[in-house]
């Protein structure tokens, strides 16, 4: 019997064997991960929970509101989309944290999903309730487009507080 190891010697096949090892296993980490995103979805190739969830949860009702007082409306970029189009803007009005919350698109009512507004800051660097366009006008934040139907802010037990976005993780939204 033979108990030496076998000695590679050409020089093309000690370039090639290593290549081709490193390809055989990134293939199958590959192969691993596909697997993994297929049993993560069952196949289904609808938008569901699992994969684009329809609440998206803020936090406690005071905190958020103490935080819009301080710094303005809070502003939710893309939600999916590299485009902005569908930014949200969360704000409050009112002295009740329990009450008063609003759901707006970041671009202008009445305006294209393109033109994506960006928030006013003032001397201290804070945000304030006005956006400029993208055409450079000042607008409040009231005159922001409304989302569609079934993207609306949602308070659980007076304390906390999460955005319903299923007018956008709908299979009829997209």
């Amino acid at each position: 019997m033979n108990d030496k190891p076998v000695k590679i010697r050409s020089p093309w096949t000690r370039a090639i064997l290593p290549n081709l090892g490193g390809l055989a296993v990134l293939g199958l980490i590959g192969l691993m991960l596909w697997g993994f995103a297929a049993f993560i979805s069952r196949g289904d190739t609808a938008t569901s929970d699992r994969l684009a969830p329809s609440i998206l949860r803020v936090g406690s009702v005071t905190n958020v509101a103490d935080e819009i007082v301080d710094k303005g409306p809070i502003l939710f970029p893309g939600l999916g989309t590299t485009d902005g189009e569908r930014t949200i803007v969360l704000d409050h009005t009112g002295d009740d944290p329990a009450v008063g919350w609003v759901v707006y698109y970041a671009y202008p009512a009445g305006g294209d999903g393109s033109c994506v507004v960006e928030q006013v800051r003032d001397s201290d660097g804070k945000g304030t309730r006005r956006f400029t366009d993208c055409d450079g006008n000042t607008i409040d934040v009231s005159e922001l487009s409304p989302p569609p139907r079934g993207v609306n802010p949602v308070v659980e037990n007076k304390r906390l507080l999460s955005i319903d976005l299923s007018g956008v993780t709908s299979n009829a939204a997209l």
